[in-house]
């Protein structure tokens, strides 16, 4: 493996799991990138004061801070992260909340979230999917944790655009968006709506879903 393939190899290995100090830097960067994708889907997800409302794979923790304005102080945010590095500096960040009850972190998965069952008002996940094997039982468990018109938004890069990068032939899954709308109406989903957040052909993709 030459050198450039290492280099690539890691970089999309962090993207999908940010750990040690290269995965913070990598976060931040992320957080500043995705800042305006992050802000439509907590926006699309149309939370109110008091709801009850997660990120599955918050990553360096921008839509927590988003979700708590939006929730209010009788709301309540969920964080689902699978990077230990993650984990810890979002507990650090959001101290106050945790402690507080407004807010509660999780270590764990999209495909096995450590959530009840109808419990949430609202969930969202951003730059994700790529990374998730079995995308079919990913959603169902999305469907699974979100109540009766509850509303599910998840965020994706084009994948026509993604493809030209070269760290993308690292271990990412680029499936058409047509395959992932078809996806989460199977898992249990319905009212599936697209928005475009950017301009131009290689503007990201906001999937917006209500359960049944």
């Amino acid at each position: 493996m030459g050198i450039r393939t290492r280099v690539l190899s890691g970089f999309a290995r962090q993207l999908g799991r940010p750990e040690g100090l290269p995965g913070r830097l990598v976060a931040f960067g992320l957080d500043r990138g995705n800042r305006r994708m992050v802000s439509a889907a907590v926006c699309a997800a149309q939370i109110a004061p008091g709801d009850s409302v997660a990120d599955a794979g918050f990553g360096g923790g921008l839509s927590l801070r988003l979700l708590l304005d939006r929730v209010g102080a009788t709301g309540h945010v969920e964080g689902i992260e699978l990077s230990g590095t993650m984990l810890a500096a979002a507990q650090r960040k959001f101290r106050v909340a945790s402690t507080g009850g407004r807010m509660v972190l999780h270590r764990g998965s999209i495909t096995e979230l450590p959530l009840d069952t109808a419990s949430l008002d609202a969930l969202i996940t951003v730059n994700t999917i790529y990374f998730i094997e079995n995308l079919e039982l990913a959603f169902s468990e999305v469907a699974r944790v979100v109540r009766p018109s509850g509303r599910v938004v998840i965020g994706l890069d084009d994948p026509g655009a993604m493809a030209s990068l070269p760290f993308t032939a690292h271990g990412f899954r680029l499936r058409p968006v047509a395959q992932v709308t078809d996806l989460l109406i199977g898992s249990g989903l319905t009212k599936v709506r697209e928005e475009r957040v950017g301009d131009g052909d290689r503007a990201s993709h906001m999937l917006i879903a209500t359960r049944h």
